[in-house]
């Protein structure tokens, strides 16, 4: 890991923005994002003793979807049209693989996870991180494609390489280096992980 590229992109943008996100230009952008509040609605509606509805369950997995700005708009629609298939068993396949991401083997209930929406051309990175992050903002990683790409470039990450098929491999990887950079940033850079990421995109941007 590149270590001073990542002191000097903090540097650079703690200059422009002196209390980093925390600043008031990015205002706007974080009233539109208020991830707090859809962390909240995971959290309640995917809660342990909820799975016993697989039907609420999922119906909660696909508002978290249609909600969050993090999903793009065409995998939203294909989302949609591919619940709307699904038949009770088929849900309830569905709801077991989110129990275990959630609540039990992370790393079973991911890999199912990743099998059960590759049925669907829906085994996206964006997908199934997305559910991850709102369950825990402060654990839990959104992967973006693209940055994620860019910053195992940018930083000369060792030994990662990305693949558009999720696994659970590369996340945990991915996670424990991303761990390790943000202990070495000022706090205003980190107050959630989606906004430590976006902090490495703008840097690498800039």
């Amino acid at each position: 890991m590149n270590m001073k590229k990542l002191k000097d992109m903090e540097e650079e943008f703690l200059t422009f923005y002196p209390t980093g996100f925390e600043d008031e230009k990015f205002f706007p952008t974080m009233k539109k994002f208020n991830p707090s509040k859809l962390e909240e609605f995971t959290k309640e509606n995917l809660k342990k003793e909820n799975f016993s509805n697989p039907n609420l369950v999922v119906d909660a997995f696909f508002k978290i979807i249609q909600k969050s700005v993090l999903v793009s708009l065409f995998d939203k629609l294909k989302f949609r049209d591919m619940l709307a298939s699904l038949t009770s068993y088929e849900k309830d396949m569905l709801s077991i693989e989110l129990y275990e991401l959630l609540h039990g083997n992370k790393r079973n209930g991911f890999e199912g996870l990743v099998e059960f929406l590759a049925q669907y051309n829906l085994a996206k990175w964006t997908i199934i991180s997305v559910v991850l992050y709102y369950n825990d903002r402060q654990k839990e990683y959104f992967i973006k494609p693209t940055t994620t790409k860019n910053v195992i470039k940018y930083f000369e990450l060792q030994n990662l390489v990305y693949k558009p098929t999720p696994s659970f491999e590369f996340y945990d990887s991915y996670k424990k280096v991303l761990n390790e950079m943000k202990k070495n940033v000022h706090k205003t850079l980190k107050i959630d992980n989606a906004a430590f990421t976006g902090f490495l995109r703008m840097g690498m941007e800039d």
